[in-house]
């Protein structure tokens, strides 16, 4: 067990597809019932879905690897997950996609991102509503499955001749930036999409560039940018540099997530 947590081999990328999965069968246990909503400091909203997501998942990966910390949102919100996270930790977002959770939409994830010497290795992306798991593991390749499918290899594209898909999010981001980027290129589509799946969408070759012009913090993007690099995409900030993680507060600058090329 300890020797598999050490490494990004397939074996561990399993077990945590299966943490993830767990953890969004406990969400599917609240939706579309009449959850009760807490507000956070930043009067964003919580419900018992996300802490009970994370109480499983954080109690699994302390079992699989005790050696790395987990940091998970609902407790960072709460003051009691590690000030940093070393050289490799792992990164938490229960439920990414709260709203869309509470919207009934079907387009939020439970995300679990490896991250080492500041770079993300692997991720699990699982959407509980949709039945949907992506994976992957820098730089062996990514994949995603259905549920109870076989998994399917997938890869980002390069930018059709007809123009990027784009990709943003519903609710989050700059809009008049947006706009200015949509305006400055010719654009094959726009396509509004919740939580981290644009990432998702992005490493399996069905959009192009998803730009995210606002802040954003370490564990929304972790578990996305692994799967999206081990598809062979990139994530930069807008200053051209590759995104990092364990940065101060686990903050995000702005950046940009592309498929090849």
């Amino acid at each position: 067990m300890a020797r598999s947590a050490l490494t990004t081999d397939p074996v561990l990328l399993d077990r945590i597809a299966a943490i993830a999965e767990d953890a969004g069968r406990a969400i599917l246990r609240h939706y579309r019932t009449d959850v009760v909503v807490e507000r956070k400091a930043d009067s964003s909203p919580v419900t018992v879905a996300d802490k009970d997501a994370e109480a499983l998942i954080v109690a699994a990966l302390r079992a699989l690897d005790p050696a790395a910390p987990a940091v998970a949102e609902e407790a960072v919100a709460a003051g009691t997950a590690p000030r940093e996270g070393g050289d490799r930790f792992w990164l938490v977002d229960p439920l990414d996609g709260t709203r869309e959770f509470l919207g009934g939409t079907d387009e939020f994830t439970v995300n679990i991102g490896l991250i080492r010497d500041g770079t993300p290795v692997l991720g699990v992306v699982h959407a509980p509503a949709l039945g949907e798991t992506y994976g992957g593991i820098v730089p062996d390749g990514a994949w995603r499955a259905a549920s109870g499918a076989a998994r399917q290899p997938i890869a980002a594209r390069s930018v059709p001749s007809a123009g990027p898909v784009i990709l943003s999010s519903r609710r989050h981001g700059d809009r008049d930036r947006l706009a200015g980027l949509l305006a400055s290129m010719e654009v094959a589509r726009h396509r509004t999409v919740g939580s981290s799946l644009k990432f998702c969408l992005l490493a399996a070759g069905e959009g192009d560039i998803y730009p995210r012009y606002g802040e954003t913090n370490e564990w929304d993007t972790a578990a996305g940018h692994a799967v999206l690099l081990a598809a062979g995409g990139s994530v930069s900030t807008t200053a051209g540099e590759p995104l990092r993680y364990g940065k101060p507060r686990f903050l995000n600058p702005e950046f940009i997530a592309r498929g090849r090329g």
